[in-house]
């Protein structure tokens, strides 16, 4: 009984040792249930989540478009959001993004209208897209298991769009100019609707003297021009240039100006397509459009203005004479604003290049229902900075003047180069002559004769949605040495065309007479199995164009 009761004694003792030792009374106990999940997983376990899922392939899923951290910079924080960045949300959420300013991200599509905090790292705007698929209205899930995100908008609305739009509310409209007595509208069409493209994010004027007089064909500024030569000259890198570095309308230029951006795509959008105009608008900015103008000058009359509403249509058969940007729409614009009799509703709100005096400021309103508006329509989509490349190789500096084929759908085209040093290829350029075109890119390293395309190795392929210029980058750069040719191999399968490759070549416009068709070393092949010299067809030149970086 004795030695039970020590015992027992001696047991009590031990245990309030124990838990004076561990402090298990009071408060601080709390501090036991932190120790093992609490602070560990707010310091220490999320950010190690976070580095195992960015070592990792991490895939974002959004509207059944895949984007990877090895092509974009997507990451996962130290809070476990999952990081994308601004520029990639305009195409992968079909929506406008712009920052106007560093601690506002505007996000827009349909009716939405939305407004984040981006954060910046490394010289690169992020947001949460967790975050930004709530406040859109999409379904968003992370599989942590295979480190994938899925983002789907719930909407059940086929349009991206809203009934009304205005690029003017938006601070993404170039200033109003003047072209006077010159006939160089499609020029300030042109600069201007690239100027909207940088908006709001950069404000800047380009020149027209220099579009319109330092390009590659033979005109003045009396005899106007069409889209096509814009196309050619942005895409040759002959400009823009900033209008303070060459004035309008003193009759000068200067042909040794440098290009101050780099135009890598132009879209040329579908003829009459009024959704993908509006949808281009919301997403880039101002599209180049052409319309049959009665109008001279702001201060003339037509039957077909009505000045009190600022409203313009025209019914009839008289091709384009006049280019202008829309700049927005309003589905709900009276029928009855306009001079003549209408179906219906409905005007694109669109920026003129006759002064502030013309219209609203500047500005008018076309009909949906005028003969001409939305025919042909351009909307630049990718500006870079003017240090993306080193180097471009090309041989097309009127660009894309007609189209060669096989009457079919598919064609393989190829331009050869001499590097001109130690360098890497690291892009293809080319004009897409219709919708939905299958491409596929081929380099060809030591290029001898036609022998050497059995050796082609191809760099690149996919589908291109509207016909324009685009710029293809590889995934892989090539190497190439100084002194060495090569050739750059494009594939190109469009459906309906029977003429699918765009070529330069003497089409009998006056403005053409001084195209250079001798710059240029181009093949043309039926089927990639045997290539024939260009010139053996048609004496022109092939639409290829290839972008270097030194070594």
């Amino acid at each position: 009984m004795k030695y039970s009761k020590r015992y027992i004694a001696f047991t009590l003792i031990m245990v309030m040792a124990l838990l004076l030792k561990f402090n298990t009374f009071g408060e601080d106990y709390s501090k036991i249930g932190d120790f093992r999940g609490g602070e560990l997983e707010s310091d220490h376990w999320s950010p190690l989540v976070a580095a195992d899922v960015n070592d990792s392939l991490l895939t974002a899923l959004i509207d059944n478009k895949t984007y990877t951290n090895e092509k974009y910079p997507i990451y996962m924080a130290d809070d476990r959001s999952i990081m994308v960045p601004v520029d990639m949300l305009r195409d992968a959420l079909n929506c406008s993004a712009h920052l106007y300013s560093p601690t506002e991200l505007v996000v827009e599509k349909r009716n939405l209208s939305v407004t984040l905090r981006p954060v910046e790292k490394d010289g690169v705007y992020y947001v949460d897209v967790k975050d930004l698929s709530l406040l859109m209205e999409y379904n968003y899930s992370f599989d942590i298991s295979n480190k994938t995100i899925i983002a789907t908008d719930s909407s059940d609305s086929t349009s991206v769009v809203p009934a009304r739009y205005d690029l003017r509310e938006k601070q993404r409209v170039s200033t109003i100019r003047n072209q006077g007595n010159y006939g160089t509208c499609w020029a300030f069409a042109a600069t201007s609707a690239l100027e909207s493209t940088l908006l709001p994010e950069q404000k800047t004027m380009f020149s027209v003297d220099h579009m319109t007089m330092s390009n590659s064909f033979l005109a003045n500024q009396y005899d106007g021009g069409e889209y096509t030569m814009g196309m050619a000259y942005l895409a040759a890198w002959q400009g823009p240039v900033y209008e303070e570095q060459d004035p309008y309308g003193d009759g000068e230029t200067n042909s040794e100006l440098e290009a101050v951006r780099h135009v890598q795509e132009m879209q040329i959008i579908e003829g009459k397509n009024y959704e993908a105009i509006k949808t281009a608008v919301l997403k880039y900015g101002g599209v180049q459009t052409s319309l049959y103008s009665t109008l001279t000058s702001a201060a003339g009359g037509s039957g077909y203005y009505n000045p009190e509403h600022s409203a313009y249509c025209y019914i009839g058969t008289e091709k384009p004479n006049h280019d202008v940007v829309i700049i927005g729409w309003d589905d709900n614009y009276s029928k009855n604003n306009f001079s003549v009799e209408l179906e219906g509703d409905g005007a694109f709100i669109c920026q003129n290049s006759w002064g502030d005096g013309f219209g609203e400021n500047g500005v008018f309103y076309v009909s949906y229902y005028d003969s001409n508006i939305g025919t042909h329509n351009i909307v630049y989509t990718r500006i870079d900075d003017a240090d993306n490349y080193d180097k471009i190789y090309q041989s097309d500096l009127c660009g894309w003047v007609g189209q060669m084929g096989y009457n079919q759908e598919s064609i393989f085209g190829a331009n050869v180069f001499t590097a001109e040093e130690d360098e890497w290829i690291r892009a293809a350029g080319f004009y897409v002559t219709g919708p939905q075109t299958k491409y596929r890119v081929y380099i060809v390293n030591r290029f001898e004769n036609e022998s050497s395309f059995d050796y082609m190795v191809e760099v690149a392929q996919g589908t291109i949605g509207q016909a324009g210029y685009y710029t293809i980058d590889f995934d892989n750069p090539v190497e190439v040495s100084s002194g060495e040719r090569y050739a750059v191999v494009v594939y190109l399968e469009t459906p309906g065309a029977i003429r699918p490759l765009a070529v330069e070549f003497d089409s009998g416009d006056y403005r053409l007479s001084t195209v250079d068709l001798d710059d240029g070393e181009g093949y043309i092949s039926y089927n990639g199995a045997k290539f024939v010299d260009v010139k053996t067809k048609k004496d022109c030149n092939i639409c290829i164009k290839a972008y270097t970086d030194r070594k």
